[in-house]
């Protein structure tokens, strides 16, 4: 389902050194299959999710989702696929405050090349818990609430993969529980594949395989040797 294979990505530093942040021989998530990546921050956990949607192109190796390798396409290309397969869940929700939480699902919908499901907007609004604040803006919402809505927007496509940067950081213990299991159960019965990244061994302990990014990002491997 996701294959990766040989990637590399580097930022440059103000010095103009080469800040290598990813340097991953193999990764693979199965269809269906939810795994957890673990590890502290600056070990690459955001940079992999970003480069897996194609939000930034690895500076070398393969990408295949779907048997489709994303690497070939341009910015546009991996936007569009991002669209009509991935589902992003952010940190920071990034949740349009002009708009109510149904506007946000039904936009998170209108950029792929689906029709906008209204009902299915409205139920997944329902099944996090939100049908009653469907008219609601995201300043009239709780934390808890509006990581909810990102979940139910992430999920608005049916996309064949999941990516949640972080998904219970700003949210209470409760919330965390609820938040994770909502996302779980959902990509279970709909057969998504799902990667969560978290330093939170609680969340991860929920999960069947975890992966410890450090182990298997040489750039972060090397980056501890150095320190």
């Amino acid at each position: 389902m996701l294959l990766l294979e040989n990637i590399k990505k580097s930022f440059r530093q103000p010095d103009g050194e080469l800040l290598p942040i990813l340097d991953l021989p193999r990764f693979s998530v199965e269809s269906g299959e939810q795994v957890v990546l673990v590890g502290d921050s600056g070990c690459g956990k955001t940079t992999l999710l970003h480069v897996v949607a194609g939000i930034v192109r690895a500076d070398s190796g393969r990408i295949l989702l779907n048997n489709v390798e994303l690497s070939k396409f341009s910015e546009a290309g991996r936007d569009a696929i991002r669209a009509d397969n991935i589902g992003y869940i952010f940190q920071t929700f990034n949740l349009l405050p002009a708009f109510s939480a149904l506007e946000n699902v039904k936009l998170g919908m209108a950029f792929a090349r689906k029709s906008v499901d209204h009902a299915r907007a409205r139920r997944l609004l329902e099944r996090v818990g939100l049908g009653h604040r469907l008219n609601n803006k995201p300043r009239a919402m709780s934390v808890g609430e509006q990581q909810r809505v990102a979940v139910a927007r992430a999920l608005a496509n049916k996309p064949s993969l999941i990516l949640a940067d972080e998904p219970t950081a700003n949210v209470d213990a409760r919330n965390q529980q609820q938040i994770i299991s909502l996302i779980r159960q959902t990509c279970s019965e709909e057969s998504i594949s799902l990667i969560i990244v978290t330093h939170s061994m609680d969340v991860a302990n929920q999960f069947p395989r975890v992966d410890r990014l450090p182990e298997i990002n040489r750039a972060a491997s090397q980056a501890r040797a150095w320190a």
